[in-house]
């Protein structure tokens, strides 16, 4: 058996299962996938008896599992598996060589679960472009691998969920007429991150916050995803998503539905979602006279980060040199309800940023009457920080008196570390695969969820579509045309994340 002295994992057992991986010869697979599901059986979230069935064309089973081998080295070199342990890892693998569009593949696929345990459970992993997602579900579903007579089966797709409001309902269209919506897991993997899953339990488990959180207390809310990478090898998804398709529409509304939702009658999945669809149903319509005014798209030029210099976007492999491709998006949304009215929520990612950082900053109000405003450094507005990326944890600002004979405030900062040792956090992959296993859904979109979504982004996607430039800012700055102006009546204005 592979090295099992990694601390025991906190978590549900799963039942030995068949984990189907289409496209496992691809980045997903050896990048996130193996990795998480070695991580899995050591620390007992993966059943020892499970098979993981790789369907790809092309090569045999032992290049493959080299591949596969070699990944993990390169990227995941945390993991210390040794020849010997990888060879006791790699008899749980299987491959079927087949094309996907092939009724064959999927007979030898059928052929190949074995039943564990008294069943043959199965999760088909789609790690492929989406354009192949339904071509699969048809499949399973012509040759009989759909039915949940002989065990569960459950279907994973990777983002994006379409890439407007058409696209999206012809997908779930085509996967509800093929699969059970209870059978179709939509993996985010910013929702499997320890500190976006904890959110519930600061809201709910926590009665010191509950008082604070609404338009009585709170100002407004920024939810900020910054990284310093550029696009790397995604030139040809990105110059056809950008920023607001690649991270807004998906990810930072997902944890602004967190935010905001009320609490659910009870902690499970469908009572958290349905919460969740009432967030994004109150989302106010941005006009298209308003888009101007609320949202903001940029685009990185050359400029230096951590001292390197970094090239502009247009001049990036694969992309255009024409390009008005946004890099940089900020959009300010009005969630229009009892809660919330009133309270601006800005949500905006970029690339090319000083650092990599992603964070939930909650400002509060000030004072309606402040005694010390007169004084040669004002108290600051309160804020509470939760660090979903680096460090995650939280952190209260709070306004103190300086130390001496002076009645001026200072900043103090009271945090609160997520866990003081790194190896108790798991993976989002690893979490996010062990609901699957389990049969949790909690943390996967519904395609209402989805649909909801996309309604939301469509009239700014509809406006930027036909734009002739875009605003530029330097690579390595924070210096976004337009931020400040995004902010102008919000509470000590844009928060860039330190």
């Amino acid at each position: 058996m592979v090295d099992t002295t990694r601390k025991k994992c906190l978590g549900e057992p799963t039942e030995p299962t068949n984990i189907v991986i289409f496209g496992a010869g691809g980045d997903l697979t050896k990048r996130k996938l193996i990795p998480s599901l070695i991580k899995m059986l050591r620390c007992g979230l993966l059943h020892a008896d499970s098979k993981i069935i790789g369907v790809l064309k092309g090569r045999t089973r032992e290049t493959w599992l080299q591949a596969m081998y070699k990944g993990i080295k390169d990227y995941a070199p945390d993991i210390e598996i040794d020849d010997q342990q990888w060879q006791t890892f790699s008899a749980m693998f299987k491959m079927v060589d087949g094309d996907l569009e092939n009724d064959q593949t999927y007979t030898d696929l059928a052929e190949s679960l074995e039943s564990l345990a008294g069943h043959t459970h199965a999760m088909f992993y789609c790690a492929v472009p989406p354009r192949w997602y339904t071509t699969i579900a048809a499949g399973l579903h012509r040759i009989g691998l759909a039915d949940e007579h002989e065990g569960f089966r459950r279907v994973v797709i990777e983002k994006p969920f379409g890439m407007n409001l058409e696209s999206a309902q012809a997908l779930n269209t085509e996967l509800q007429s093929l699969l059970d919506e209870s059978q179709i897991y939509r993996i985010d993997h910013y929702l499997g991150k320890e500190s976006v899953q904890n959110l519930l339990v600061y809201r709910f488990a926590n009665s010191i916050l509950e008082p604070l959180w609404n338009r009585n207390f709170i100002d407004h809310i920024q939810i900020s995803a910054a990284e310093s990478i550029g696009i790397e090898y995604r030139a040809n998804y990105y110059e056809k998503s950008g920023a607001l398709r690649d991270m807004i529409q998906s990810h930072l509304m997902q944890v602004m539905t967190l935010v905001a939702m009320e609490p659910p009658v009870e902690f499970t999945a469908d009572a958290v979602r349905d919460e969740k669809i009432k967030v994004l149903r109150a989302v106010r319509r941005i006009e298209p006279e308003n888009i101007k005014q609320q949202t903001v798209a940029a685009q990185y030029g050359s400029g230096q980060i951590n001292d390197e210099p970094v090239k502009a976007y247009v001049a990036e492999e694969g992309v255009s040199p024409e390009s008005v491709t946004e890099t940089f998006a900020g959009v300010r949304f009005q969630i229009d309800n009892w809660r919330w009215q009133g309270v601006p929520f800005v949500l905006w990612t970029g690339k090319r940023l000083p650092k990599r950082v992603s964070e939930i900053m909650i400002r509060f109000k000030n004072p309606p009457f402040n005694l010390f405003d007169a004084h040669a450094n004002p108290p600051m507005a309160n804020s509470l920080v939760f660090r979903v990326h680096p460090d995650e944890g939280i952190a209260l600002r709070m306004n103190a008196k300086k130390p001496g004979l002076t009645t001026d405030s200072q900043r103090m900062v009271m945090r609160a570390p997520y866990s003081e040792n790194s190896e108790d956090v798991s993976e989002a992959y690893e979490v996010l695969l062990h609901d699957v296993l389990t049969g949790d859904a909690t943390l996967f979109s519904r395609a209402d969820e989805v649909e909801e979504s996309w309604a939301i982004i469509e009239p700014i996607l509809n406006a930027w579509k036909d734009r002739i430039s875009v605003d530029r800012y330097r690579a390595g700055s924070w210096d976004v045309p337009g931020m400040d102006a995004l902010f102008e009546d919000c509470v000590s204005g844009w928060h860039k994340p330190s």
